[in-house]
């Protein structure tokens, strides 16, 4: 038994890698053009360092294209605020479920696949009246574009998530917690928690990287984040632009590459 699940898993690390490997070549010849194109000078007939001696300095970039700082600082906050809502809401929801509603688990999964079968443009839609009382009582800030990018990244959260508590027995967990006088909050903390990091760690990972990349709700309803300002950007000095979007892009793949791997090192532990 042991010697089938010690090759299953070599299988599973096998084509973790082809995945991994296919999806690098994939996108590798568009990302060494950018880079490549970062480094030419005016005439395209030399190198040269300037974009990324430029895009180093922050002082320069601040003072120079104080759009894309604006941006960059946006859409960080808004990632961490989306997120921390993400989990506020998820965590709990998908526990108590679990405990004492199992019945709705399949309603709760329904629900909160319903954003990907939703375009972009037609949530702007939806939402733009309840943004109009947002703006009017909290302030037009961007970071409240939050709310929104909750409901954008639920799907991608709640799957990580649901692998996460599909491998615990939380009733088991609870119940013993329970049964030696912890709180329902010390069982959250101390106990469902801890058991769920790798899954928390996944969802956190995949939150901020779609809010990073995210453009068509920002740019609908006239806010300013990364990508709204990478484009306005690219009208002014495409090479800064550019270099932007390169580094977006390794970002990305180094958020995938780590959630492809985060958890091998425990599996192995706990087998």
């Amino acid at each position: 038994m042991s010697g089938r699940r010690a090759q299953f898993r070599r299988r599973q690390n096998w084509m973790r890698w082809a995945v991994v490997t296919a999806c690098m070549a994939f996108f590798a010849l568009p990302m060494v053009a950018m880079f490549e194109y970062t480094i030419q000078d005016v005439s395209g007939a030399h190198y040269t360092t300037a974009t990324w001696a430029a895009l180093a300095d922050v002082t320069h970039i601040s003072t120079t294209y104080p759009a894309l700082a604006e941006g960059f600082v946006a859409s960080v906050l808004l990632a961490v605020l989306t997120v921390v809502l993400m989990l506020l809401i998820l965590v709990p929801t998908m526990t108590w479920v679990r405990l004492r509603l199992p019945g709705l688990t399949r309603t709760v999964e329904f629900i909160c696949l319903i954003p990907l079968t939703v375009p972009a443009i037609v949530l702007v839609v939806g939402l733009t009246p309840v943004y109009a009382w947002v703006w009017y009582l909290l302030g037009a800030q961007t970071v409240w574009l939050a709310f929104a990018y909750v409901v954008l990244v639920l799907p991608y959260a709640y799957r990580a998530l649901d692998t996460g508590l599909r491998a615990i027995d939380v009733k088991t967990l609870s119940e013993a917690a329970r049964s030696l006088g912890a709180s329902w909050f010390q069982v959250m903390w101390r106990v469902v928690l801890p058991n769920l990091r790798t899954a928390v760690l996944s969802a956190s990972f995949l939150g901020v990287a779609l809010v990073l990349g995210e453009f068509t709700i920002a740019s609908l309803f006239s806010r300013k984040n990364l990508q709204v300002a990478m484009v306005e950007l690219g009208k002014a000095d495409p090479k800064i632009s550019i270099a932007v979007a390169f580094l977006a892009l390794v970002f990305a793949f180094v958020v995938l590459f780590g959630l492809s791997f985060v958890g091998t090192r425990r599996k192995g532990a706990s087998s």
